[in-house]
């Protein structure tokens, strides 16, 4: 199998936007939407889609999309082409096209954004390692498709399970937390968080920390040691490790980049 990326986009905002594609088109489109809504019409039909929404469009399908005026919107749009891609991941082959509301929201955001960066900063080796990224997104997507109405149970159940992090991530958040929030054992929760998510519950708490750094880091005027302590890191030596490991950046590098404190 091999993937040939035509484009990666990134649209945020209530910037207007529109685009078409006409049955000559030989290129398939992956969008993943981060926050509002956006509006497709696929071959006639009606295609809403909303935070969390992932939609797999084929080759050689008529469509256009656009902007809900007054409506914000935030959407990553990645345009490629296959050779033998059905053999191993089955969406390829569908003549048709594919939405689902992904469990994995968290995650698959990550990988688009890393995608879009690479492509846009063409780091050396940006293509595979974009092209290594879409084949995750499109297995991923696959899996979760496949998985189809049996997953709405364990999605409702790792939703909890995020809201309890998203309110909880500066403390110690663990299986046995998680599995009182949805009246499961531990190791149930943590098992299903993993398969939803794709993330392990400290990968994912970790991931909300880091979030958080980033943002403090470049609009705050707190001490990187502080911003430790806040997220829940005591060793300040521990959450500079990790957070390298993790952004590729030092924590003192977003802070030479930080915003001026107003005078």
């Amino acid at each position: 199998m091999r993937l040939h990326i035509e484009g990666i986009r990134h649209d945020a905002g209530t910037v207007q936007w529109y685009e078409e594609a006409e049955r000559e088109s030989p290129v398939w489109t992956l969008i993943l939407v981060g926050y509002g809504k956006c509006l497709y019409r696929v071959e006639g039909e009606k295609l809403l889609l909303e935070k969390g929404d992932l939609a797999l469009i084929p080759d050689h399908t008529v469509f256009y999309g656009k902007t809900i005026p007054s409506v914000s919107h935030e959407k990553y749009v990645v345009t490629f082409t296959h050779e033998d891609g059905a053999s191993l991941l089955p969406l390829l082959g569908s003549p048709r096209w594919t939405r689902l509301r992904t469990g994995k929201y968290e995650l698959l955001l990550s990988r688009m954004q890393t995608m879009k960066e690479q492509w846009t900063e063409r780091h050396p080796y940006y293509r595979p390692m974009c092209q290594a990224l879409l084949l995750e997104m499109l297995a991923h997507m696959n899996r979760e498709a496949d998985e189809g109405a049996h997953a709405s149970i364990k999605h409702r159940h790792a939703e909890l399970m995020k809201t309890y992090i998203q309110n909880h991530y500066r403390e110690k958040v663990t299986k046995e937390h998680l599995g009182a929030v949805i009246e499961k054992s531990p190791n149930h929760a943590a098992v299903l968080f993993r398969e939803v998510t794709g993330q392990t519950i400290g990968d994912y708490v970790h991931a909300m920390r880091l979030k958080t750094a980033v943002y403090l880091l470049r609009h705050s005027q707190r001490t990187i040691a502080d911003i430790a302590d806040y997220l829940g890191y005591c060793d300040a030596s521990y959450f500079h490790r990790i957070f390298k490991r993790e952004t590729g950046r030092s924590p003192s590098a977003y802070v030479r980049d930080r915003e001026p404190a107003p005078q």
